[in-house]
C-alpha cells in the first residue's frame, strides 16, 4: 500500500516516527511536508496529501496537525476526500469500513506517540465494509459534496 503523509509544524515530530514505522512495517511512503519546525499553514500541507491521493497516486493519506482538528476540517473540504480525525483505535477502523475513509488525521498534541502508531496500523489495516447500507451512505456523502459544488458553480444564478 501507498501512503502519502504530511504535516505542520506542531505535528513534525509525531510524522518523523510515524514515517519511520510505516517504513519499518515495509510500507511504500511519501513524506509530503513539512520538513522542519518553521510554522507553516496546514491547509497548505492538506493539499500536499490530498491532491496527490485524489489523482490515485497513493491508496490512503495521514495528515498531522496539532490537534488534528484543522487538518480533517481542511481535508474534508476538497472533493473525493474522506478525512476521519481519530483519537481511539475503533474510531480508526469504523471510519474505513463503514464510511471509506481515505485520509487518517491525527492530532499531535492529543495523542502520544504509541497510540498515534496503533491507530496508523489499524487504519491502514481496515478494509471497506462495502455493504449496501455503508455505501448508499457513502454514496450520500458523494451527492452533498456535489450539491455543494454546483451552489458555488459561477454559472449558478443563486
Amino acid at each position: 500500500m501507498r501512503i502519502v503523509i504530511g504535516a505542520d509544524h506542531a505535528g513534525f515530530a509525531l510524522k518523523n516516527i510515524v514515517i519511520r514505522t510505516l517504513e519499518a512495517w515495509g510500507y511504500d511512503v511519501e513524506d509530503n511536508g513539512t520538513y522542519d519546525t518553521t510554522p507553516v499553514d496546514f491547509p497548505l500541507i492538506t493539499r500536499e496529501v490530498c491532491d496527490p491521493l485524489r489523482a490515485g497516486e497513493y491508496e490512503r493519506g495521514i495528515l498531522i496537525c496539532g490537534t488534528g482538528i484543522g487538518a480533517s476540517m481542511a481535508a474534508n473540504k476538497i472533493p473525493g476526500i474522506r478525512a476521519a480525525l481519530c483519537h481511539d483505535v475503533y474510531s480508526a477502523h469504523q471510519c474505513v469500513e463503514h464510511d471509506n475513509a481515505n485520509v487518517l488525521c491525527l492530532g499531535a498534541q492529543i495523542v502520544g506517540d504509541r497510540l498515534a502508531l496503533d491507530l496508523v496500523r489499524t487504519f491502514l489495516a481496515a478494509e471497506w465494509s462495502n455493504d449496501p447500507i455503508f455505501r448508499r451512505r457513502v454514496d450520500q456523502l458523494a451527492e452533498l459534496e456535489q450539491a455543494a459544488a454546483d451552489e458555488r458553480h459561477p454559472n449558478n444564478p443563486a
